[in-house]
């Protein structure tokens, strides 16, 4: 596929997902949400990639749906859940209803000072329909996720740290070094075992406690069996980095 909303590219372990649509605020519609799966897919299947970046151009991440459009499909954003890989949102400009849901699918999110984030769908009489009213409450609790849904609370980059809705607030020049460090870290581990953990913090959200933790066991089992985990107890033994190879 030919990507004209978005760019791909991928340095090493590290790839990157680029709204490339900053002229129109980098819209979220289904020319995009085609692309995006693509490109998730595409990363998904390549074994030399162990992280994710997705940043965008221009002042705004995402101001949201594109006006008429067809209704946006529940799934939207699932494709960066269910990559394989850890997902780092570069959150270097307001993130605004389908934004903040595109945000809400990543990992980890690290936003810089001064942006806002917002839902403001019901306030218009609509309700959304990015997994806002799933992933909000399931990351800050339901009456801080209440709040942005039901009042239509503009949310700061400071309020968004303490509530966790990022992970990290940074100056917007630093954003996206900042997110390229913690994607180089994660890159630095293990990548067995990054994507076993990614899967088992995903899977158990879903899960009753006794299930998710017999899945994160039954996980622990597998990686035991891999060249991974026996190199990473050589590299401990003999004090020295690990060498990981991803099998």
């Amino acid at each position: 596929m030919t990507f004209t909303t978005l760019s791909l590219s991928a340095d090493g372990p590290v790839a990157e997902i680029r709204l490339e649509r900053p002229d129109e605020t980098n819209p979220i519609d289904m020319r995009l949400l085609a692309e995006l799966d693509a490109a998730a897919a595409r990363i998904h299947d390549d074994d030399t990639v162990s992280v994710v970046l997705l940043t965008s151009t221009g002042d705004m991440f995402s101001h949201g749906w594109r006006d008429n459009e067809p209704r946006m499909p529940a799934d939207a954003f699932r494709c960066l859940e269910l990559m394989a890989q850890p997902v780092i949102a570069a959150i270097e400009g307001d993130a605004t209803g389908a934004g903040l849901e595109l945000a809400l699918a990543c990992d980890i999110r690290v936003a810089a000072e001064g942006v806002r984030f917002a839902v403001p769908d019901v306030a218009m009489g609509m309700l959304p329909s990015g997994g806002a009213t799933q992933r909000l409450p399931r990351l800050i609790g339901r009456a801080r996720a209440s709040e942005i849904l039901l009042l239509g609370e503009t949310v700061d980059a400071g309020r968004a740290l303490a509530w966790g809705l990022v992970n990290e607030v940074a100056p917007r020049s630093g954003v996206r070094a900042r997110a390229l460090t913690l994607a180089q870290t994660i890159a630095s581990r293990g990548p067995l075992a990054v994507r076993y953990a990614k899967e088992a913090v995903l899977r158990g959200l879903d899960m009753p406690l006794d299930q998710a933790l017999r899945y994160e066991t039954d996980l622990t089992v597998i990686l035991q069996t891999t060249a991974d985990r026996a190199e990473g107890v050589r590299a401990f033994l003999d004090k020295r980095p690990p060498r990981f190879e991803g099998r």
